[in-house]
């Protein structure tokens, strides 16, 4: 596609694709601006479909096989709408060595889906971390992107139920 080549249109008139569209012209709409603007589509909607994908793609001039070879390479873009409430448990070493198997294990068995999963009813979203940061409070879990430290088993449960059984 020539550089002097129209951008192609708006997917909507949803206010979020101005910010998106932002995001490439303060870049100068290069191919360079990708992952930055890919991470400005996630933050707005939530995840990355289809259609916002090949938008980006068209007009950064970037092949498709491109944009998703990139959203599907870096474990922070989701192609699913997250859930209503986020659990993340943080794998990272000192708190797989202080039991978040463990945590793992149970939200797996309390929501029946394993980590980038979200519940059937969309109520949660079940994600893992390789690190959060936070090791001196291990072992770890985000409720929503609240740390949580020292979490134990009966504590996630608690935290899981109130979501699941309102």
């Amino acid at each position: 596609m020539p550089l002097y080549a129209e951008r192609p249109p708006l997917p909507s008139d949803d206010k979020r694709w101005r910010i998106v569209n932002g995001t490439m012209r303060k870049h100068g709409y290069s191919r360079n601006a990708l992952i930055e603007t890919l991470h400005t589509v996630q933050s707005s909607f939530g995840f990355l479909d289809e259609p916002s994908i090949r938008f980006v793609a068209k007009s950064l001039r970037v092949p498709l096989s491109q944009a998703y070879g990139v959203v599907t390479f870096y474990h922070f873009f989701s192609l699913k709408p997250p859930g209503k409430h986020t659990c993340t448990v943080c794998t990272g070493t000192a708190c797989y060595i202080k039991g978040s198997d463990k945590l793992v294990a149970q939200t797996e068995k309390l929501l029946h889906i394993h980590p980038g999963m979200t519940t059937p009813d969309g109520e949660v979203s079940f994600t893992t971390a390789r690190c959060v940061g936070a090791c001196g409070r291990a072992p770890v879990a985000l409720f929503d992107g609240e740390l949580s430290g020292q979490m134990e088993a009966a504590e996630l449960t608690q935290q899981l139920e109130r979501w699941t059984m309102q």
